[in-house]
């Protein structure tokens, strides 16, 4: 998906916890992906990311090598 050019990435993650969210806020900006959100009421708790930089699939690694569920969302 792209909005205003830009792609949408969204993932299935298992992001549930204030203190989880508070970890990818951290892990975020270490790699400099500032538009993001995470609804943490869906019961997929949707990861959204906006930017051309990201690849879905090192997406998904890093969140694995942290520990966290994430796969695509289709």
């Amino acid at each position: 998906m792209e909005i205003n050019g830009l792609s949408v990435l969204l993932f299935k993650t298992n992001i549930r916890t204030a203190t989880d969210k508070q970890f990818m806020t951290e892990l975020m900006q270490q790699h400099e992906i500032n538009q993001w959100t995470v609804d943490q009421e869906d019961v997929d708790c949707v990861l959204r990311i906006v930017s051309n930089e990201v690849q879905q699939a090192d997406v998904i690694a890093l969140l694995s090598l942290h520990g966290y569920n994430c796969e695509e969302l289709t």
